[in-house]
C-alpha cells in the first residue's frame, strides 16, 4: 500500500496562493490596488483574519506596497520578487514554464564556475575530502535521478565551501526550482551517469587551491548538461 503523508493547509496559505498566482498571472496589474481586505473576505468567504494573515504574507514577499491608510498596490514582481518566488515561476498551472527553465539553466552555468573558484581559495583539503566522498557515490551508481541527487549535493559542498551568503541564498533557490523536476529531468541527463572524471579533476584543483583550475573544470561539468536541458526545453519550446 503506497501511502502519503497527509497535509493540511490553512486558509491563510490558500488565499495566499490564489492572490500570489493573480500577481505572477497578470491578473492583478501592477500599480494596481489590490481588494480592499472587507472585499476580498466576502468575496472568498471567508473571515478577515484569514485575509489579514494572507496579505502580510504577500507585503513580506515585495510584491505589494502597503501604503498606510490607503490602498495595497501591487508591484511588477519582476523588479520587485526575490529569489524565493523562483520555484513558483518555474511551474505554473502544473506546466514547465520554458522560459524560466532556460534561465535557471543559465544562472547555473554562469555562477557554478565563480562557485568552485572562492571554494578552491578557501575549502582546502577537507573540502576536497567530503567531495572525493560524494564523487565514489557516484560513480557507485547507474540510476540517473541518484546520480543528479549526488551532483547537486557535490554542489551543495562547493557552496560551503566558497564561504559566500549571496551564493548560498541564490543555490537554495535554485536546487529548490530545480529539484522537484529531477524524476523528469534524469532521463534526459542519462548520459551523464558514469562521468565521474571532471569531478574529480575539479576536486583536485579545490584541494590544491588552483582557482583558475577549479573555474575552468566547474565549466567543463556543467556545460555539458546546459547544453543538454537547454536543447530539451528548446524542443519542449517548439513543440508548444
Amino acid at each position: 500500500m503506497a501511502l502519503r503523508p497527509v497535509t493540511r493547509r490553512s486558509v491563510s496559505d490558500q488565499v495566499f496562493d490564489q492572490l500570489l498566482d493573480e500577481v505572477v498571472d497578470g491578473e492583478l496589474p501592477a500599480g494596481e490596488p489590490l481588494p480592499s481586505e472587507r472585499r476580498l473576505a466576502e468575496v472568498l468567504g471567508i473571515s478577515r483574519p484569514a485575509v489579514r494573515e494572507a496579505l502580510q504574507r504577500i507585503a513580506q514577499t515585495g510584491l505589494v506596497e502597503v501604503r498606510h491608510g490607503g490602498a495595497t498596490l501591487v508591484r511588477d514582481f519582476r523588479r520587485a520578487a526575490g529569489l524565493d518566488l523562483l520555484p513558483r515561476l518555474l511551474v505554473r498551472g502544473g506546466q514547465l514554464d520554458t522560459s524560466i527553465g532556460r534561465s535557471v539553466i543559465e544562472a547555473r552555468a554562469e555562477v557554478g564556475p565563480g562557485i568552485a573558484a572562492l571554494a578552491a581559495e578557501r575549502g582546502g583539503p577537507a573540502l576536497a575530502t567530503a567531495l572525493d566522498a560524494v564523487t565514489e557515490a557516484m560513480s557507485a551508481t547507474a540510476d540517473a535521478v541518484e546520480w543528479q541527487v549526488h551532483a547537486l549535493d557535490y554542489w551543495d559542498l562547493l557552496v560551503d565551501g566558497a564561504d559566500s551568503m549571496v551564493f548560498r541564498l541564490m543555490f537554495n533557490s535554485l536546487r529548490a526550482a530545480y529539484e522537484p523536476a529531477l524524476p523528469a529531468l534524469a532521463g534526459v541527463l542519462a548520459g551523464e551517469v558514469g562521468q565521474v572524471e571532471p569531478y574529480r579533476l575539479l576536486t583536485a584543483a579545490i584541494g590544491s587551491g588552483d582557482t583558475a583550475t577549479a573555474r575552468a573544470a566547474a565549466a567543463r561539468v556543467l556545460t555539458p548538461t546546459a547544453d543538454t536541458l537547454l536543447g530539451a526545453l528548446a524542443a519542449m519550446g517548439d513543440g508548444a
